[in-house]
């Protein structure tokens, strides 16, 4: 009695323990700086070593930083600054694929020369971990073993692909500016669609313009520009479930400036990139039930866990929040900008079919006080909680979140007390853990002793099966059928059932 070994493989996603580390950014400057306004930042991830045990990456953190000079100009400088970090996990092995984000919580701004301005980040990192691992299943062609087989369904991977593309926007003033002081885009993924061997991608790239007019007004305006993207992906269908990450590669955004009668074009080439990771649900025959009319059977099982991916969500949501300017502080008699917000998410999860995020943005306000003639800032922090029905029904689903900042508006009042109001563009992605088994191992025991009679009379109970008899009896199921044509299985009552034998040859 031969057994032969079968294996399939799923996929199963993991969280990366999430945690901190700081980075040092440094930022060569040429001008005298009296004061930082306002510092923008950005983390994004450029690469991933995977091997056993532990993910090593590498990213930037890209800085806009808005400083005033000791002549009163206000002028930005933009930096990206290396970092590299690691997850260790001991289920980590090569081969397997990682989605790794990372968020700047906070930044300080730690010293200002001449020369340098020296930054302190403190980042947060998360990551899933996408896993496939090969489960053992038995097959078996023996004409003395009888199988029942199954089908069941597994969930696997079929791929990932990554592209960058570039979104070209143009935006018209309809005065003279001086200078754009602030350009700061992000993308939105709004729909993933499955192809056959493609995804098509649907999202928008949110860009905020701050400039200086010839007049010295400083003026801000968010700008909008829609995107559909298809990649190539071998393997994909229509069924397939496709998730996706998208980031703006800051570091290598243009914007150029051409006059025109009665104002500029401001155009903005934005290079994005896109991963995609595609999951497939398929049939996987496995044996349910096993036995010999030979030998007695040891079988054992195997369960293994995986992951089914759901579709996901795309919703829009408000925010609002307050700030009470310590009595310390200068009064605020004009709020000249805003000078950049920063947002970071700190979770995400389900509850009674809604799905609910939560963060935190940092606000920073530029305003002037007429008694000093001079300009301040100040940050305003806003936590907040954003809900929308999911359109997911598994409660313990795990949930993956990202957000734009849009439309910022801050407001002050009395001098001293100031209010705000933005839009958030949120992304959620859901897979749930499911567990399996399948017969892993069989091997063969004692033979079954051999009748010693022509013919047996088996008290078979209602609702059991042919199957269910034949294996108690070690003969096969169509014996059973062949033998009591006048049976109906599962049987509608309890009934004495005879069998023939035939002597071993």
């Amino acid at each position: 009695m031969s057994f032969e070994m079968n294996k399939f493989t799923v996929v199963k996603k993991k969280r990366l323990e999430k945690s901190q580390f700081n980075v040092e950014c440094n930022v060569a400057v040429e001008v005298e700086i009296d004061k930082i306004l306002s510092v923008c930042h950005t983390a994004q991830v450029d690469s991933a070593e995977i091997l056993n045990g532990v993910v090593n990456y590498a990213g930037t953190i890209d800085l806009c930083v808005l400083y005033c000079t000791v002549d009163g100009e206000i002028g930005t400088i933009t930096s990206s600054c290396p970092f590299t970090s690691k997850f260790d996990d001991e289920m980590i092995c090569v081969g397997d694929k990682v989605g790794i984000k990372v968020e700047v919580e906070d930044c300080q701004v730690d010293s200002v020369t001449s020369n340098n301005i020296k930054i302190d980040c403190t980042c947060v990192q998360s990551g899933v971990l996408i896993l496939t691992r090969e489960v053992n299943n038995v097959k078996c062609g023996d004409d003395d073993t009888c199988l029942k087989e199954d089908e069941i369904l597994i969930n696997t991977l079929v791929g990932e692909a990554k592209e960058v593309f570039s979104v070209e926007t143009e935006v018209s003033i309809k005065e003279p500016v001086k200078k754009v002081l602030l350009s700061d885009s992000q993308v939105s993924v709004k729909s993933v669609e499955s192809g056959v061997n493609f995804v098509s991608v649907g999202g928008e790239v949110v860009t905020r313009i701050l400039y200086l007019t010839e007049k010295d007004r400083f003026e801000s305006c968010y700008v909008t520009e829609s995107f559909k993207e298809e990649l190539e992906l071998e393997g994909v269908t229509r069924e397939s479930i496709s998730e996706a990450l998208a980031c703006v590669k800051k570091n290598a955004v243009r914007c150029e400036l051409e006059e025109v009668e009665k104002g500029v074009n401001i155009k903005l080439t934005t290079p994005v990139e896109i991963r995609v990771i595609s999951y497939q649900e398929r049939n996987e025959v496995v044996i349910k039930d096993v036995y010999s009319t030979k030998c007695e059977l040891e079988v054992s099982t195997e369960s293994f866990e995986m992951s089914k991916e759901l579709a996901g969500d795309y919703f829009e949501a408000k925010i609002d929040g307050n700030l009470s300017l310590d009595e310390d502080r200068p009064r605020v008699d004009k709020i000249m900008f805003v000078g950049g917000s920063n947002l970071c998410l700190t979770n995400a999860y389900l509850k009674n079919g809604e799905v609910f995020v939560e963060g935190v943005t940092k606000t920073n306000v530029v305003y002037l006080n007429d008694e000093t003639n001079s300009l301040h800032s100040v940050t305003i922090e806003v936590p907040f909680v954003v809900s929308d029905k999911a359109s997911v029904e598994c409660e313990n689903a795990q949930v993956e979140a990202s957000a734009v900042l849009y439309d910022v508006d801050v407001v002050v009042k009395k001098g001293r007390e100031f209010y705000f109001d933005a839009k958030l563009k949120i992304n959620v992605e859901y897979d749930c853990e499911d567990i399996g088994a399948v017969i892993s191992r069989i091997e063969t025991s004692t033979e079954h002793p051999e009748k010693d009679c022509a013919i047996e009379l088996v008290f078979a109970n209602q609702g059991q099966t042919a199957w269910d008899i034949a294996k108690n009896v070690k003969v096969r199921e169509e014996t059973i059928c062949l033998q009591n044509p006048e049976l109906t299985f599962p049987l509608e009552k309890d009934e004495n059932i005879v069998i023939y034998y035939q002597k071993r040859g």
